[in-house]
């Protein structure tokens, strides 16, 4: 025995239904918003890497001569956090 939802007919969907929605419809609210890259200042810039390469000389104990790579490096991976490698910072 076969027994329908109370309010069905047979042969007509329901149009409240996401089933009869076209497939375009229904990933469409899925999306992900696009990500922005984020804007800081020049100096808040400059803060982070010297901070950055703080933290690396002190993990090397301060020993001298790697001034510039501290440096080279803490640029990288600022620039990779803030998702700007080539873009310029705000003004």
């Amino acid at each position: 025995m076969i027994t329908r939802r109370t309010g069905e007919t047979p042969g007509v969907k329901d149009s409240g239904s996401r089933g009869d929605m076209p497939r375009r419809e229904r990933t469409a609210s899925a999306k992900p918003a696009p990500q922005r890259r984020m804007q800081i200042t020049t100096e808040a810039r400059h803060t982070m890497i010297a901070e950055a390469a703080y933290l690396r000389a002190e993990r090397r104990g301060f020993a001298p001569g790697h001034e510039t790579e501290d440096w080279l490096q803490a640029e990288i991976e600022v620039d990779a956090l803030l998702g700007s490698a080539h873009d310029r910072p705000a003004q």
